[in-house]
This record gives structure tokens, sequence and C-alpha cells, in this order.
């Protein structure tokens, strides 16, 4: 295993430090669940707190760099080469209902290309890494994509619009179309999760529409030092937010062509 860079190190101890919060969190949603308001209050400023931890501890180790947080927006910085994008909580809904599936979701962008990624697993203690030309990474074990060649062993993952945003129906005809040739089709409800699974091997691809840049950034950097392709689902070239179709090499013609039927 490569030794990470110094910034990777940074991007770690934040994910790190955010994520002890969170478990502590995630360890009470239980005891809300009977409240007659919910924890949803309690989600959310566990997410805002997440997000300002970070925050502090990137702004503190790189001063100057901006950021695009899902919480608060656009942070510019004086130093207009480098960006971070950051996820404090993906998988919300998991952390609502008691569900273990959840991440926190960091990426650095230079000059508008991404360069490295972190996907933390909190609950699992899977610590998910890439950086650009040095591959990706499942705490220290180097990833690749799977090897799978045909759809009919394959499993992928998206999701679904809740009924009545856009995206819905289209969403449910496109999961047609890949159940009617895979071996199957997993919603978990984590998008940053999903890819860094398709990096793991787990997944065989990934695919889903009207996502931000916070949801896929890291993941997708991940896939791709993984060995794997990731695209814009209508046109090719991906840019960090929109429509996005991920595999190995071998599926992600057929993959991406069935999505188009």
């Amino acid at each position: 295993m490569p030794q990470a860079s110094a910034t990777m190190n940074v991007m770690l101890a934040a994910a790190r430090k955010a994520a002890r919060a969170l478990a502590r969190d995630f360890g009470e949603v239980e005891n809300l669940q009977v409240s007659r308001k919910g924890p949803s209050d309690f989600v959310s400023a566990a997410d805002m707190k997440a997000e300002r931890t970070i925050f502090e501890e990137l702004s503190k180790a790189r001063p100057g760099y901006g950021f695009l947080m899902e919480e608060r927006g656009v942070v510019e910085g004086t130093d207009k080469t480098h960006r971070w994008i950051v996820d404090p909580l993906d998988g919300t809904t998991n952390f609502l209902h008691g569900l273990p599936h959840f991440a926190i979701s960091i990426a650095l962008e230079r000059e508008g290309v991404l360069v490295a990624g972190v996907i933390y697993n909190v609950v699992r203690d899977e610590l998910f890494w890439a950086e650009k030309g040095v591959g990706a990474y499942l705490n220290d074990r180097r990833l690749r994509v799977a090897g799978r060649t045909d759809m009919r062993d394959a499993i992928f993952a998206t999701g679904i619009p809740y009924h009545g945003r856009p995206g819905h129906e289209v969403s449910l005809r496109e999961v047609e179309r890949i159940i009617a040739k895979a071996a199957g089709v997993r919603r978990w409800g984590a998008a940053s999760l999903d890819l860094a699974y398709v990096a793991a091997g787990r997944f065989d691809g990934f695919w889903e529409r009207g996502l931000s840049a916070w949801d896929v950034a890291a993941g997708a950097l991940l896939v791709r030092e993984a060995g794997g392709v990731v695209n814009e689902i209508d046109d090719g070239d991906f840019m960090i937010s929109g429509a996005i179709v991920a595999a190995n090499t071998t599926l992600i013609g057929p993959f991406t062509q069935t999505l188009r039927d």
C-alpha cells in the first residue's frame, strides 16, 4: 500500500473526528423513535454538527481552500484552485430510522479535477479512500471493481426518488429494464456508499439521476481509481452532478444502453 499523502491524511483525520460524534448520535436515534415529534430535528443537528467539524478541521489544515457543502452550500476561498466537496451525512433517512448504512463523503477538486476522495462507513468502520493516479483502497487493502462480464450475473445499485419528486417514473422504468436483464437491483439509500461498493466489487454497477456533486464526487474517483468507468447516463461526459452510471469496462456499455432503451 502506498503512503497516503499529507492532504489525504488531513481528509482522513477530519472524517474520523466527525464520525465519532455521528456514531454517538446514531446510538441515540433508537431512543428518539418513540417520541411524538420524532428524531428529525435531532438528525438535522447531527448532520450540521458533522459538517461543522469537517469544515473546521479542513479549514485549519488547508486555509484558503473553498468548499461546496450540502448544508452550507458554496464557501469561496482565497485559493481558487482547490475546493473541498463535502456530504457530512449521506444516508440521512437511514440514520433517522436507525439503519446502520450511512457515510461521510469528502472529495478534493484541484483546478476542476477530482484528485482525492474519502468515504467513511461510520458503523462498519470502513474507510474507503482514493487519490488520482495512486489507486483506491478500503482501509489498507487495494480495491478493484468486479470482473463480471455478463449482466445476468451482475447486481446493480440505484436510488429511487420519493413519489412526487422529479424523475420518479423514469427511475421506476429504468429499474424495470435492469431487473429484466440482471441478477438483482439494490436500493440502499446512500449514493456515496453505492459507488464505494462498486469500487470494492460488491456491486457491479450503479446508476442514479438528479444527484448533487457532494453525493458522488468522492465515489466517482474511487470507482475510476479501482479500474472502473463513470459516465453521464445520457451523453457520456460526467460532470460530478446529474445522472451518473458506473461499472467495469465490460459492463458499462450494455448497462448504459439498457438504461437508454
